[in-house]
């Protein structure tokens, strides 16, 4: 293991319940005096967001609303909110919602004014260089899940629809000047959103753990961030309205965002190309192909996840940790398998090739060649 790296963590954080009320105050700093709001349709007419926007025009700050975001937005959604940014003329984002509406929400900030295409930008080598950095414009982010961790990252994940694929779009000033992450915005979240955001902040945390590479501050926030979800995830999914709970949830998906920063692996690389081609949740189907993933890794991971599952208190080690995440998938309405999460005929090989060619391949802690991750996939179906 090499001890050289570079490091850098997230923003300002303004966390607790009924925080959204500072939300002007968050403009302010960001220095935005006409924001955009963005979310998805299933959010744009929820009390929730008619609350936000009441704030912000109670505030002079206007009651402008994007909300034309598919689940797993693409490369059109996108078009949409750079042209009502501009045809409002707006100044900065406010980010609402899960992935998708935060994602988007950051991608319009960082577009709205750059000359090239979106996929200048992905996040290989430093292509981020090619942005014009005093063209972005500023964004703050409001979870209103807790899964993603997109409030505290410096990238977007969007889908390019002509070519199936999910792309990372990275800058280091997407990253919010503020997130606000207040709990009550999550009060009552369906129980399959719970799930599926619930175990996506777990396969951050789990892989950031894993990862080959030198992040101990990382390393350290993955290992709480999974006992948070061990303790909390099932509370928050039983009673929609634990406030602790849904704060402890919060917490670890933010807590996993920033762990993810020392690398993800074969969950991520797998769950990406099957969400671009067949739509997917993509917490859920990180879910799906945990335990999977384990079994792969297992010679790279096993002494690493026998310390995990002692200071988890999960009895028998590796083995017993494997069966912890199983059986919390099944306490909480996960498929068992990508069957049965409802892709009948899958295309192996464009599964196969889209997890070859994702950055998260690079953070697994055993090589994926095409031959072992092929019978990686395949078992992620039985």
């Amino acid at each position: 293991m090499s001890l050289t790296a570079t490091w850098s963590y997230p923003t300002s954080i303004r966390f607790g319940a009924g925080r959204i009320r500072e939300l002007p105050a968050a403009c302010a700093e960001a220095r935005i005096r006409r924001p955009l709001l963005v979310t998805d349709r299933a959010l744009a007419s929820l009390p929730i967001t008619v609350a936000t926007l009441d704030i912000l025009e109670a505030a002079g700050l206007g009651r402008a609303l994007f909300a034309d975001v598919d689940p797993n937005p693409n490369e059109r959604n996108l078009a949409a909110g750079i042209a009502a940014f501009k045809t409002g003329g707006h100044d900065g984002v406010v980010a609402f919602g899960g992935g998708s509406g935060l994602d988007l929400g950051k991608l319009v900030a960082f577009m709205a004014s750059q000359s090239r295409p979106i996929w200048d930008f992905e996040d290989i080598d430093d292509w981020w260089v090619r942005a014009n950095a005093s063209a972005i414009y500023p964004n703050i982010c409001v979870p209103t899940t807790a899964g993603t961790g997109s409030e505290v990252g410096r990238a977007g994940v969007l889908i390019n629809s002509e070519a199936h694929e999910k792309k990372i779009i990275f800058h280091p000033k997407m990253l919010t000047v503020c997130a606000i992450c207040d709990a009550e915005l999550t009060m009552g979240m369906p129980k399959a959103i719970t799930a599926g955001t619930g175990m996506d902040a777990f396969a951050h945390c789990l892989e950031a753990y894993s990862s080959p590479f030198f992040h101990p501050m990382s390393q350290g926030i993955a290992l709480e961030g999974m006992w948070i979800i061990k303790n909390f995830l099932h509370r928050a999914y039983s009673d929609g309205n634990d406030l602790e709970a849904r704060s402890q949830m919060m917490a670890a998906a933010l807590m996993g965002a920033v762990a993810f920063q020392k690398g993800l692996g074969a969950v991520h690389a797998i769950s990406h190309p099957i969400g671009a081609l067949y739509n997917t949740h993509h917490g859920t189907t990180n879910a799906v192909v945990i335990v999977p993933v384990l079994q792969f890794n297992r010679a790279a991971v096993e002494d690493r996840l026998n310390a995990a599952a002692r200071y988890l208190g999960i009895e028998g080690g590796f083995d017993g940790f494997c069966r912890f995440v199983a059986e919390l998938n099944a306490s909480l309405g996960i498929p068992a398998n990508l069957r049965a999460l409802g892709i009948t005929a899958p295309d192996i090989d464009a599964i196969l090739a889209g997890a070859l060619k994702d950055p998260s391949v690079n953070g697994n802690p055993v090589k994926m060649t095409a031959a072992n991750t092929r019978a990686l996939i395949e078992a992620c179906f039985d």
